[in-house]
């Protein structure tokens, strides 16, 4: 029996013809917005921010590498005049490099050519990528077949979708190594999976709830193939790059949650979705905000390791890894959450095939929430909750109750 209050939002905001039409007016909304803002000529925008800005550094760290100074990516005076180059004049762009100097390396061919036609390039390639993943889910979820269109109109109106667009990001290629390995669970390769997820190296933060996860749940297998790749990847970027580059890059890793890379850094912890940003905002006192990251990422873990060794359908089983692996991560933004496009689509399946589940409403409403509200992440800074981290714990937690259920197949 689900409980009413559930049983009402469920019925109240999930309808059909609902879903369509807050679908619709979302996509509309944001596009729209995009439109706008991105319509003025040249590299500026209508704020008056250069278009794609996150992008920047791509170009910059490739010129660097292909030039032989890639010893300069790591330092902070040589990014500013690079940025002062490709802009034509002095901006307000503080840039920092936080990847590893291997992430350069496929941006080289495009290093020639102006700052806008690469983003622009960059910006079609994500988009190709993503809605290859969503093409690729969406062909395994049976249920979801008779609602193409909806699915389409859903995968753009995805918050996280803009927010990646408009700052040209990698976060498509983090979806891509999640579908990867969702895929290969699915088919019962695990170390494979592994092997997928261990491509995610090269944002290693993706990493630590993984690791923690596969560890809980003794899953060798898949540790091994997590390990080798990723082991594999950081090996190899040593070997080409040397010993002193890898230094700066690991030094500026640590540090990395001190120096967040965004523009707007005395704002940074309410653009983030995590359980230390909610922690930081919650409690000014830093100490007290480690200590409680480090025992709600090590909870989190412990539950999705539990869902992990259970018989529970693998949509609910990898649904609960990727919501580790963002809760733990500790520097995540909103387009770095384009990743559980792939648990919305795997678990809206899950909900369609099982509407006799005690907790298909609970967890359909959750979905909903967790959709929503990470666009409104800046209100955080007058009431201090992201409201959105609280939604993926719930979410977690549902599926740790699901697990317990015999109405949940192992679909």
């Amino acid at each position: 029996m689900q409980p009413p209050t559930w049983t009402f939002f469920y019925d109240r905001f999930l309808s059909p013809n609902r879903v369509w039409a807050l679908a619709i007016i979302l996509a509309l909304c944001l596009w729209t917005v995009c439109l706008v803002d991105f319509a003025t000529p040249g590299l500026f925008d209508r704020a008056g921010n250069i278009k794609f800005q996150d992008y920047l550094q791509f170009p910059i760290s490739a010129r660097l590498v292909a030039t032989g100074r890639a010893d300069q990516l790591y330092d902070d005076h040589i990014l500013a005049q690079e940025v002062r180059a490709t802009v034509g004049r002095d901006t307000r762009v503080y840039l920092q490099y936080f990847y590893g100097p291997q992430v350069a390396v496929p941006f080289i061919p495009f290093s020639s050519l102006p700052f806008l036609m690469q983003a622009g390039i960059w910006a079609t390639l994500s988009l190709a990528m993503y809605f290859a993943c969503v093409y690729l889910l969406w062909k395994r979820c049976p249920a979801l077949r008779r609602y193409r269109v909806l699915v389409i109109v859903g995968a753009l109106a995805y918050p996280p979708l803009f927010h990646f667009f408009v700052r040209g990001q990698l976060s498509a290629v983090v979806l891509v190594c999640f579908t990867a390995a969702y895929l290969a669970f699915a088919d019962r390769r695990d170390f494979l999976a592994g092997v997928a997820l261990g491509f995610l190296a090269f944002k290693p933060q993706f990493l630590v709830g993984i690791v923690l996860v596969l560890v809980f749940a003794l899953a060798w297998k898949t540790f091994a193939g997590v390990a080798l790749s990723a082991g594999a990847q950081v090996a190899l970027t040593a070997i080409y790059f040397g010993r002193s580059v890898m230094h700066a890059y690991f030094t500026r890793m640590m540090h990395s949650a001190s120096y967040p890379a965004s523009t707007e850094l005395a704002f940074s912890p309410i653009q983030m979705h995590s359980l230390h940003s909610f922690w930081e905002i919650l409690i000014p006192w830093r100490l007290g905000v480690w200590a409680l990251y480090l025992l709600t990422s090590v909870a989190v873990a412990a539950i999705a390791a539990k869902i992990w060794k259970s018989s529970a359908a693998v949509s609910l089983r990898f649904s609960a890894l990727l919501f580790a692996a963002v809760l733990v991560n500790p520097h995540i933004y909103i387009y770095d959450l384009l990743a559980l496009a792939l648990v919305f689509l795997i678990l809206s399946d899950w909900s369609l095939q099982n509407p006799q589940h005690p907790s298909q409403r609970i967890l359909g409403v959750l979905l909903y929430l967790a959709f929503l509200l990470p666009l409104f992440g800046p209100v955080a800074y007058w009431t201090h909750l992201q409201l959105s981290v609280l939604s993926f714990a719930a979410i977690l937690w549902t599926l740790r109750r699901m697990q317990f259920s015999p109405a949940t197949p192992a679909i």
